[in-house]
């Protein structure tokens, strides 16, 4: 699923795909068909022999570092899918190495593309929110509610030390600490886990089902977290996969001495501003939003616009940063660990019950 929302994104974004490195050679071959590419590439040495200007790692988490590291030893510039390592010194290793090479590495937060996310930052920066007093929301799924449904992801061998706050948690993590500008420095967490076992066999992503025999499950269907910016502002987050008709509810509200502020990614058109004698909802319009959201509007006002376009705009600003023009908000390696560090503190913070600082 996720590799061809990259795809589709790089070529509406001018790129020729080149081709594709599958997690084995028969599905190089399978998926290079599909996508009429001219390579199905045996392993990462051909990739890299073929001189790629970008590649886009969409495997499973555990080959990320490894990939990262040789792509941009080779001076390729990198997109990598989140969680970047499988720990967060990983994660910081590669975004080191990054940095080291003058490449462009980015990291997919592609919620930060919303343009009514963008509206609600611009509004935060002009000062109309006022001093920010609260941050609370969650991001709820409920793909891994059946008891028979296997992933990789469960695996802590392929999916890393923790689930579902690496995997959603993170999202909205990065997404409130760049819209509200607050830098969670402690956290206080708990997390939980709904079937000690699951089948050990994946089915595809979001789909439901799993086969084989029932492994140990170790890492969390569900996490909650408390935080505490380094402005001393309190914030909270529900995080779960096995939400019963919750699809991928990202929520946030960002409480001000002036105004409030409300988005939900499952209605990303309108955002709402809350005030003590009026609140309003505001509407994705290019005609009258502030100017990052008219940029990311790509169409007019009542045309709904989603995840898609969102992926599209962040994968269009990193091709814009590999040309040298970087743009407002593209996430980075240094998100990318940043992330990896919160998530950390989080799985120490419910396996201690205690407060943990976010390095």
């Amino acid at each position: 699923m996720i590799a061809e929302l990259h795809r589709r994104a790089a070529v509406l974004s001018g790129a020729v795909v080149i081709g594709v490195l599958g997690s084995r050679p028969e599905r190089s071959h399978e998926v290079a068909e599909r996508w009429g590419v001219e390579h199905a590439f045996g392993d990462l040495v051909e990739v890299i022999a073929a001189r790629p200007d970008v590649v886009h790692i969409c495997t499973p988490n555990s080959f990320h570092f490894a990939y990262a590291l040789e792509l941009l030893d080779a001076g390729i510039h990198v997109v990598c899918e989140k969680p970047l390592g499988l720990t967060a010194a990983e994660s910081m290793e590669m975004d080191a190495k990054a940095a080291a090479c003058g490449l462009v590495a980015t990291v997919p937060f592609v919620y930060r593309f919303h343009p009514m996310v963008r509206e609600i930052r611009e509004r935060r920066l002009a000062g109309e929110l006022g001093e920010i007093a609260l941050i609370h929301g969650s991001y709820l799924q409920d793909w891994m509610l059946a008891p028979n449904v296997g992933s990789w992801r469960v695996d802590p061998i392929a999916g890393g030390a923790s689930r579902a706050f690496a995997d959603i948690g993170s999202h909205w993590c990065d997404l409130v600490e760049w819209v509200s500008g607050e830098r969670f420095s402690a956290v206080s967490s708990a997390v939980s886990i709904l079937y000690p076992e699951r089948p050990s066999e994946s089915a595809t992503a979001f789909t439901g089902g799993g086969s084989g025999e029932l492994g140990v499950v170790t890492t969390e269907d569900i996490a909650l977290a408390q935080f505490r910016t380094e402005s001393g502002v309190l914030a909270s987050v529900t995080v779960s996969q096995v939400s019963a008709g919750r699809k991928n509810r990202l929520w946030f509200e960002l409480d001000g001495t002036r105004q409030s502020a409300v988005f939900d990614q499952e209605n990303p058109e309108s955002a709402w501003m809350g005030a003590q004698i009026q609140s309003s909802t505001i509407v994705r319009d290019p005609s009258v939003n502030r100017p990052e959201a008219r940029r990311l509007s790509s169409l007019p006002a009542g045309h709904p616009q989603g995840y898609a376009h969102c992926f599209e705009a962040f994968v269009d600003d990193t091709y814009a940063a590999v040309r040298g023009d970087v743009r407002d908000g593209l996430p980075t390696f240094a998100d990318g660990a940043r992330a990896a560090r919160i998530v950390e503190a989080v799985l120490g913070s419910a396996r201690d019950a205690a407060w943990k600082v976010i390095a």
